[in-house]
């Protein structure tokens, strides 16, 4: 137990070897030069790599946001032509409009003018028949009236009146009578 309460240095004392704690000088030599080895190593293969990918990457960065741009460029340049045609496309319905207003207009105008000279000849062809009716009328009641009036003159007068170119004097006479005895009461009835 006593040489257990020896101090350490005095056991150190007695045998003078290497320290375990202390490497070898060939092994820190040997590790110097891997570790030179190594980090020319790393900087030749590894450090050329990591940059050339962090240059992919940033120019991949870079070309995705120029690209972005571009398109975001191109879609607002469609944007503003979309927009142009669509105003385009707007005039040239409200032309369109207009145009289809205006030959509507143009076209019912037309239909009642057409609609007045249809009225117009309907008129004249009623006015037409009516003046042609009258006469036929009044020349069938020219010849009822003057057969009856030569009848009535006859029985009247005692002698008979059958002689046709008697019966026409007769006829047109009264008749010619009756035409100046309504001529002028039409005159006296205008006149008052």
């Amino acid at each position: 137990m006593l040489t257990m309460l020896v101090p350490l240095s005095e056991a150190a004392g007695e045998e003078a070897g290497p320290s375990p704690l202390m490497p070898h000088t060939a092994e820190i030599i040997f590790a110097f030069v891997f570790l030179i080895l190594l980090a020319v190593a790393f900087a030749k293969i590894v450090v050329p790599r990591f940059e050339k990918a962090y240059a992919d990457r940033t120019q991949a960065i870079e070309g995705g946001m120029n690209e972005a741009k571009q398109a975001q460029a191109e879609a607002k340049a469609a944007l503003d032509k979309y927009n142009a045609q669509l105003a385009e496309a707007r005039q040239e319905a409200a032309r369109i409009r207009e145009d289809a207003r205006e030959q509507g207009a143009q076209i019912i105008a037309e239909l009642r003018e057409q609609a007045g000279v249809e009225a117009d000849r309907i008129v004249t062809h009623a006015r037409t028949q009516i003046e042609a009716e009258r006469a036929q009328a009044v020349a069938s009641l020219r010849s009822e009236v003057g057969t009856m009036a030569t009848s009535l003159a006859g029985r009247i007068v005692g002698e008979s009146l059958e002689d046709e170119a008697r019966q026409r004097r007769t006829v047109e006479r009264f008749l010619a009578d009756l035409e100046s005895s309504e001529s002028a009461r039409q005159a006296v009835g205008t006149d008052g």
